[in-house]
């Protein structure tokens, strides 16, 4: 009888291991591997471009038109593109043609003015309403925050909306899905953080010029913040209705000078800087849907994107380990939030101003990366407890998510020949029935406004 083979941590010769091992490791070879991932990372990422080094969406077939973009049949559509010959005729020869997203978005307009009123060729967005910012967050990483938040905006420009995704973790994955171009800091949000803690000082200096009181320092950064403007930052996509702004590593830094911009004037509220830009420079008013994608960390630009949201989507996986940090967010959030309206309160009420209160229309918890066959259980005990915190639908697992994940693309950007029809669109419902339900409480979010200002 032979006997069982041991496991290979046994029987390892400490001198065979010592002559693998490089020569001791020191600092500068940080540098050349962060040198070498730089060049590789951007080498990768151009496979999803095209020669000239720009990215470009493809075009959209009129199946995929006819089926999930524009409710006509294909017949019908062909009809009319005949009859009006000045509306985007498409390319390609015989019966399917192909459409870029500008084309598709003119159709849709066509239809809206021309079509039956019943069907819904425009989304619904009423008028006179600011656009909605969703956040995804959570502080565990790996959970499919930017997955989420870029299949979400994809989904939201092919239904219509006009759509500002905003960057705010320094890893700048969404930057280089949505192929954007991030020079320095001064490409992110941090000088718009910077310039509303700027003007805070510019209001404090006037009242203490007015008292004959010393005033604060404004060193060169925050001058040159008070210049910027939001077309410094936002930059165009190869998405015709998605702009961005995007993220690269020295955003990391505001996570350390926003403290010390707090400590020399504890009147800045920080976790405001990102609601007055949006506020105070008419973003809410340019865009439909604004998507904040954050860190996996639970710090100030993350604070600052749960102040301005209005929806805040939390993906987690169905497993213990992340159920478990989930509801340890949860518990962060309310220590945060709870402690700034308790202190900002004390002050108000011995000012005799009316006290603040953070709120959000609706928070969701939306399991990510589900498999039916090895964690409904697990599944449904989060959704016992987390109740109507909870997303109604999965996010199911599929295959098509890492085929496209290799080429810096989302779903939406795969061209379905490349993969089986059928496996393509039972791959796109996952990420079609997770849209629909956002979509649910987007519009749900915005009657629910109308009503109000109506009523008062």
């Amino acid at each position: 009888m032979t006997s069982p083979t041991l496991p290979p941590y046994f029987n390892l010769n400490p001198e065979q291991a010592a002559a693998k091992l490089p020569d001791p490791i020191q600092t500068t070879r940080f540098a050349k591997a962060a040198a070498m991932c730089t060049k590789g990372r951007e080498d990768l990422a151009r496979r999803g471009y095209a020669p000239d080094g720009e990215k470009r969406l493809r075009k959209f077939s009129t199946w995929e038109i006819t089926r999930y973009l524009i409710p006509v049949a294909p017949q019908h559509l062909r009809r009319v593109l005949k009859n009006n010959p000045d509306l985007p005729q498409g390319e390609g020869e015989g019966g399917s043609k192909w459409f870029t997203l500008e084309e598709v978005l003119a159709l849709r307009q066509h239809f809206a003015s021309e079509g039956i009123s019943t069907k819904e060729y425009l989304p619904y967005r009423p008028k006179g309403v600011p656009a909605k910012v969703t956040a995804v967050a959570n502080f565990k990483g790996g959970v499919g925050k930017t997955s989420t938040a870029a299949h979400l905006a994809m989904s939201a420009a092919l239904d219509g909306y006009k759509v500002l995704v905003i960057d705010l973790d320094s890893q700048g994955s969404m930057t280089s899905i949505l192929g954007g171009t991030v020079e320095d800091e001064w490409s992110t949000v941090f000088p718009l953080i910077a310039k509303d803690y700027a003007k805070s000082v510019v209001a404090e200096n006037a009242v203490r010029a007015a008292a004959g009181e010393p005033e604060l320092p404004l060193d060169e950064t925050l001058n040159e913040a008070l210049r910027v403007s939001s077309r410094n930052v936002i930059q165009k996509t190869h998405w015709s209705n998605i702009d961005l702004i995007g993220a690269q590593l020295n955003l990391y830094w505001a996570e350390f000078q926003i403290p010390v911009w707090r400590m020399g004037l504890r009147s800045w509220p920080l976790w405001d800087a990102l609601s007055n830009f949006l506020e105070q420079e008419g973003i809410l008013d340019d865009y439909d849907i604004i998507f904040l994608d954050t860190p996996p960390a639970l710090g100030y630009l993350t604070i600052n994107a749960l102040a301005a949201a209005d929806i805040l989507l939390v993906p987690l996986g169905a497993s213990f380990l992340e159920f478990d940090s989930t509801g340890r967010f949860f518990d962060m959030l309310y220590s945060t939030f709870a402690s700034i309206e308790e202190g900002e309160n004390m002050a108000q009420r011995a000012a005799g101003l009316p006290e603040i209160k953070f709120e959000w229309d609706v928070v969701r918890a939306l399991i990510t990366r589900f498999d039916a066959s090895q964690q409904t259980d697990m599944a449904n005990v989060i959704q016992a407890y987390f109740g109507d915190f909870m997303n109604a639908y999965r996010q199911d697992v599929t295959a098509l998510v890492g085929q496209a994940g290799e080429q810096v693309n989302g779903i939406y950007e795969a061209d379905y020949r490349d993969f089986n029809r059928d496996t393509y669109v039972r791959g796109r419902e996952t990420f079609d029935r997770t849209y629909a339900e956002f979509k649910e409480l987007l519009i749900g979010s915005w009657w629910r406004d109308t009503q109000m200002e109506e009523a008062e």
